[in-house]
């Protein structure tokens, strides 16, 4: 299905409309691709925050260039590839995101809180299916990826561990479907320069991709044991069964949280995550209510913690769940308070601490998931 509702038509008179000065022209010509290029931007980026910076910028320079545009490729292309080199410009200011398992060890629980939060600038950020703007979760058959396959957090993950040019050329190859002249035009680059760095970009992200996407194990899990689990992870959950808890997980789950660069399993198995959850979720000393979502094209659990301030459970994390068979294997706890506290006793007591604006923004409001229980 075309990804552009207007006809060629309409098209063709919005763009003679917007090479004629007309703003509003041009914001309507562009509109219909808003979303496939937001997630686009998301890839590259690894941040919403940064996406929507970077587009707006892509479109303001859309914007300017839009009288030169003969329409030797479609409009489609076009802004795609101003667009895709906004972004690499991005990342040769910004630098990279990465999930806190890329970062570094895992920690012993034995061993404290580890250390402190650090800049949010350096995370992956999650993504709200609904900005996707797609009818459906495939790309063109070209594509090795389905759509909502691209944003899962491990490929996301695996994306920025990459250097910017063999990012954009798996992107633009597997997940857009671009032919390697395709990819080379908008890159400004050669066939064989496409060729050898999609080699490259493959080798790393399949080293670091599970072995099934999670839209192929949610499926072979099927919808209502998918629930079955969450519930029976809930319930153990509410219930501060640690044991319980950690039978819900891989005997390798991990669980992190960024902007802490701490994280845990992995090789420590089961006896350090419930080290982990003994000493920090489930000690007893926190006040749980949740609110089920989605995120990344995986299920996920919205965490209100009860902050005594305001008398109500407000947003602490967005928990993005990832599957492997009918257990939870990696958590990714996507916290949304304050990151200023620079004291161990401090930032252990996150509930104590008060929301972060940008943060509840990013990881809840957009999501459309309630600013408070009561």
């Amino acid at each position: 299905m075309s990804p552009h509702p207007l006809d060629a038509t309409g098209e063709r008179a919005l763009l003679a409309a917007a090479q004629g000065g007309d703003e509003d022209a041009f914001a309507r010509l562009v509109e219909p691709y808003r979303g496939e290029l937001t997630a686009h931007c998301y890839r590259m980026l690894g941040s919403l925050h940064d996406a929507e910076d970077e587009l707006q910028e892509a479109l303001l320079r859309a914007w300017r260039a839009i009288g030169g545009f003969e329409g030797r490729s479609s409009l489609r292309a076009w802004l795609y590839k101003i667009t895709t080199n906004t972004c690499l410009s991005a990342i040769e200011r910004r630098g990279r995101r990465v999930h806190p398992v890329d970062h570094g060890p895992r920690t012993d629980p034995a061993g404290g809180p580890g250390e402190p939060p650090l800049a949010e600038s350096i995370w992956i950020e999650p993504f709200p299916d609904a900005a996707l703007g797609l009818e459906d979760g495939f790309a063109s058959p070209e594509a090795t990826y389905e759509r909502r396959e691209a944003v899962e957090v491990a490929f996301i993950a695996a994306l920025q561990l990459l250097p910017a040019t063999q990012r954009a050329v798996l992107i633009l190859r597997e997940v857009l479907g671009y032919s390697a002249w395709e990819t080379a035009t908008t890159l400004g680059t050669s066939v064989a320069s496409v060729n050898s760095a999609l080699q490259r970009a493959r080798a790393t992200v399949e080293a670091r991709l599970p072995d099934r996407s999670q839209q192929a194990t949610l499926r072979a899990i099927g919808d209502d044991r998918v629930h079955e689990a969450i519930g029976a992870y809930l319930d153990a959950w509410y219930r501060e069964d640690i044991d319980g808890v950690v039978a819900m997980l891989t005997e390798d789950a991990t669980f992190s949280m960024p902007p802490q660069p701490t994280w845990y399993g992995g090789e420590g198995g089961p006896e350090e995550m419930a080290a982990f959850m003994a000493g920090g979720p489930l000690s007893g000393e926190w006040r749980w209510k949740h609110v089920l979502a989605t995120a990344n094209g995986q299920p996920a659990l919205a965490f209100y913690c009860w902050y005594e301030p305001e008398r109500a459970h407000i947003p602490f994390a967005l928990n993005v769940l990832r599957f492997r068979g009918r257990k939870i294997d990696d958590v990714t706890c996507f916290i949304t308070r304050s990151i200023e506290a620079d004291a161990p006793e401090r930032y252990t007591r996150w509930p104590e601490e008060p929301a972060d604006p940008r943060r509840l923004e990013a990881f809840f409001y957009r999501f459309g998931l309630p600013e408070r229980i009561d």
